[in-house]
């Protein structure tokens, strides 16, 4: 056998071309993956528990994240704006008269504070078409204040519907006042300001001014 070398074994050409678009596959896939983790992860961390309840509404996943990232294409196409000192002054004004309305007339100081509400978002540059709206549109900065705005709107609702007790209407200013403070000082930007006190002007004692009642 001096001399004499085995023969070289060469692949069929068809089985090189299938490795390597398997190869190929596999790569894409990793990379997919890759985007689709950083893009779900994005998705958690602007909106917080907003994600998880959009997935519990949605019949997958995938499709909740759709709905999820059309609001942050629509939220980007906004005009949204701080306000100036003046604007934020006049509307703690308001709301510690809204504050003081209660003691005599609860419901009526709910009624109040929902229709600041509404007025402040569009000071900001949100449009206020509707409820729903207005809540796929605060989610994606504000998507901790949610939870607060619904409890009182749904207050609110129900109040009409059937007369809610002070102790209700005290609680729905509550969770009004929430909202009112995280959308005067733009304190919400997404789950990751979650945990963070509302600071501004309430140093000044004008978003909290007067009891909770």
């Amino acid at each position: 056998m001096t001399g004499e070398y085995p023969e070289e074994i060469t692949m069929p050409t068809w089985l090189v071309i299938i490795i390597v678009i398997a190869a190929i596959l596999v790569a894409g896939a990793a990379v997919w993956f890759v985007i689709e983790g950083r893009r779900r992860r994005r998705l958690r961390e602007t909106f917080g528990p907003e994600y998880d309840r959009a997935v519990k509404e949605h019949e997958s996943p995938r499709e909740a994240e759709r709905e999820l990232s059309s609001r942050v294409k629509r939220h980007s196409d906004l005009d949204i704006r701080p306000l100036p000192a003046t604007t934020k002054d006049r509307y703690a004004q308001e709301w510690a008269l809204i504050q003081e309305q209660f003691v005599d007339r609860p419901s009526g100081a709910v009624v109040e504070a929902d229709r600041v509400l509404v007025s402040l978002m569009a000071e900001r540059g949100y449009p206020t078409e509707g409820y729903d709206q207005q809540l796929a549109d605060l989610s994606v900065r504000h998507a901790n204040a949610l939870r607060h705005y619904r409890a009182g709107h749904d207050t609110l609702v129900r109040h009409q519907e059937s007369e809610m007790s002070t102790e209700d209407m005290r609680e729905a200013m509550k969770h009004y006042r929430e909202v009112f403070e995280d959308l005067l000082t733009d304190a919400g930007e997404g789950a990751e300001s979650h945990g963070k006190q509302a600071t501004g002007d309430r140093g000044n004692g004008t978003a909290r001014r007067g009891s909770d009642h």
